[in-house]
């Protein structure tokens, strides 16, 4: 499958789900800026994914990821970004939100599973009380975007680079 066809606006995919929930497959979602993709991503999306039989990501929207984590980001556009996640095999839908949460599309997908970081308290999760059950994973120690891109913007890694 063309990982493109992943990409889905809010309206198509709430027609997947209905399938989904027809055919009596359990669907999970995570949500995320996913700026910089690094194996503590990796990890909690297929964690997330064995959570249940199908894989919803939302995205935070380019506007929603500046107003968050400021001016300089996001790093990757968010049709980059989308197209990085669903290019994963963890990962069967991608859906871009612009709220700085995911609480009204959750309000409509309806997951049976919202998985988040374990970084997260279970009563600060948004939209918590439209998903069916909340799970939240291990962060994997010292892998973040932040944490990148500070390597990144360090001399000794651009040295190297010379």
């Amino acid at each position: 499958m063309k990982s493109s066809v992943k990409i889905s606006a809010l309206k198509s995919l709430l027609r997947w789900r209905a399938q989904c929930r027809r055919a009596g497959l359990r669907v999970v979602f995570t949500n995320g800026c996913f700026d910089i993709i690094h194996s503590g991503h990796v990890r909690i999306l297929e964690a997330a994914r064995a959570k249940g039989d199908r894989l919803i990501v939302g995205l935070n929207s380019d506007a929603s990821v500046k107003r968050l984590k400021g001016a300089s980001r996001p790093v990757n556009s968010q049709p980059d970004r989308a197209a990085v996640l669903a290019a994963l095999e963890a990962v069967d839908k991608v859906v871009i939100f612009s709220e700085d949460t995911p609480r009204e599309i959750l309000s409509k997908i309806r997951p049976d599973v919202l998985v988040k970081g374990a970084d997260y308290k279970t009563h600060e999760i948004a939209g918590a009380e439209f998903a069916g059950k909340v799970v939240r994973i291990p962060l994997v120690k010292g892998k973040s975007t932040t944490a990148v891109i500070k390597k990144l913007s360090g001399g000794d890694c651009m040295e190297k680079m010379k």
